[in-house]
């Protein structure tokens, strides 16, 4: 007997590979750079930063801005807490509103798909504006210093839908119809075989999502008064506020800062862009094996 080995061929690097691999290099670092002199300022001192400008590397290492933002921590636990929470949430909540949605909308035997279509469509060129967002929560649904105030306007978008439903649409209509003839449901067709064909655009959906709820401070400012429902980002935003005006004359004059006293408010704004979007760039490595296959289907068909 002939015995047979795998031959392993290996790719051959060519001028145009070289080009384009070192393109994405100096890309990548054009990228990265900015993270780190941001993590590296934080951790400088405010008269360092006056002297020398922001630097990946500090000079004297300090942790000023940090302990100032972390003097409360039960607060910024709260806060974190309060923003997985909504973020979980309502990125699952939303992920079915929409899913569902597009799913009605792509469906050619569907006889409403065109008037749901042009409503969802007709959100996107007009919006109710503020004010009646806030008659609609506070004085009809009364949601004034509740939790699903932050989770409830978020639900739905119009573009999220519209995306969703050009995933939906490259599933072949024989799917369907052949899980039909064998006696399945609609609710069985589109949790057991739609929902698992589209898991990449689900990923996709569900890191906007995420991103959505973990960056929103507005509505917060809007519907909320208690401190325990303070989201990360307004409580950050009000911290930063806080040290403004620590520094500025109005707080020396009242007694509140001493004269020539320094608060790290230059290296605080790095070391709560640090804080807010930490968690971030640690959950996108997760979905990045879907992110890029989920934004290229449904390219064909529109």
């Amino acid at each position: 007997m002939n015995s047979y080995k795998a031959i392993r061929l290996r790719p051959t690097l060519t001028i145009g590979k070289l080009v384009i691999h070192i393109s994405f290099i100096l890309l990548c670092a054009v990228c990265v750079f900015p993270f780190l002199v941001i993590i590296g300022t934080s951790f400088q001192t405010e008269n360092d930063i006056i002297k020398f400008g922001y630097s990946m590397i500090p000079k004297n290492f300090t942790l000023d801005a940090y302990k100032v933002i972390l003097r409360e921590p039960t607060v910024l636990l709260n806060s974190y807490l309060v923003t997985i929470g909504t973020t979980i949430v309502g990125s699952l909540v939303g992920m079915w509103v929409t899913t569902t949605y597009a799913y009605a909308i792509s469906r050619k035997d569907y006889s409403y798909r065109t008037f749901l279509a042009f409503f969802i469509f007709f959100t996107m060129l007009f919006h109710g504006g503020m004010v009646p967002s806030y008659i609609l929560m506070v004085k009809w649904l009364g949601l004034r210093n509740n939790i699903l105030a932050l989770i409830l306007p978020y639900l739905i978008s119009g573009w999220f839908v519209l995306l969703m439903k050009g995933f939906l649409q490259t599933i072949p209509d024989a799917i369907i119809e052949s899980a039909k003839m064998d006696g399945a449901g609609e609710l069985r067709i589109f949790t057991q075989i739609v929902l698992q064909i589209t898991k990449p655009a689900l990923a996709t959906l569900g890191l906007f999502f995420a991103l959505q709820y973990w960056n929103d401070w507005w509505l917060t400012l809007l519907y909320m008064d208690q401190n325990n429902l303070m989201k990360l980002q307004y409580l950050l935003i009000r911290v930063l506020k806080n040290m403004e005006y620590l520094n500025s004359a109005e707080a020396i004059q009242y007694g509140l800062v001493k004269p020539g006293m320094q608060v790290p408010s230059l290296t605080a704004r790095m070391a709560m862009c640090i804080l807010a979007a930490g968690p971030m760039l640690l959950v996108f490595p997760l979905f990045q094996k879907y992110f890029v296959q989920g934004l290229t289907v449904g390219s064909v068909k529109g």
